[in-house]
């Protein structure tokens, strides 16, 4: 039975409004938290991660089988984007960080992403991290990505291409594939504000990976 379109906008929202809504008028100017155009959700392939800094033995994250975890969720201006906004709402504590560990495994991650991003947003940290786990959930990772259990190589364009088949309304231009030389590191999704459809976003798109071929490493050390 063929999938409705990508939706995500009834399930969240609530906190969609709340960009409107969570930060003082002073606040709102652009740089500033809840000034942006778009969002990028970026999802990374943990292996090569944990491949890339040498880290399997010592990082929690790398000690176990995780295939495409969230990197972060990011406010984009047209060119460029916010930074470590000036947010007027507390940072993410301890039980939320605990909390989204099983979707961005890292404490530090989640703390970093905040800081650097979520400040940005608009968002209290608890609506933040929820838009983040909902999207998640709501991405289809295509069945040959959804492990991370045997070591190989494939085409940019066919990662690409897999995830598009899987996530209906997702097209070329809304999309990006990203490798580090060698490696596939991450595919990033463009969204509307208000996060009811994919989008647009020439400049993520011209970052995409130029290879002809990616190494897609396995997990080491999972059980």
């Amino acid at each position: 039975m063929p999938r409705a379109p990508w939706r995500l906008a009834a399930v969240v929202l609530g906190l969609v409004l709340a960009l409107a809504s969570a930060l003082p008028a002073a606040a709102q100017g652009r740089g500033r938290a809840g000034d942006f155009d778009f969002w990028v959700l970026s999802l990374s392939w943990s292996p090569s991660y944990c491949e890339a800094t040498g880290n399997a033995r010592h990082d929690a994250q790398c000690a176990r089988p995780f295939a495409f975890v969230v990197h972060g969720l990011w406010p984009q201006y047209e060119r460029g984007f916010p930074g470590a906004c000036d947010a007027v709402v507390p940072p993410p504590g301890p039980d939320l960080v605990r909390s989204m560990l099983d979707v961005m495994p890292s404490p530090g991650l989640i703390r970093h992403e905040w800081d650097k991003h979520g400040t940005c947003s608009g968002l209290k940290a608890e609506s933040y991290f929820t838009v983040i786990r909902r999207l998640f959930e709501k991405i289809r990772i295509p069945a040959d990505y959804a492990v991370a259990d045997r070591p190989r190589t494939v085409a940019p364009s066919e990662v690409e291409r897999a995830f598009i088949a899987a996530n209906r309304g997702l097209d070329p231009a809304e999309i990006s594939v990203l490798c580090d030389g060698r490696r596939l590191q991450e595919v990033r999704f463009c969204l509307k504000k208000d996060l009811s459809a994919f989008r647009a976003c020439p400049e993520v798109e011209r970052r995409s990976c130029r290879l002809e071929r990616v190494y897609l490493p396995a997990v080491r050390g999972g059980n």
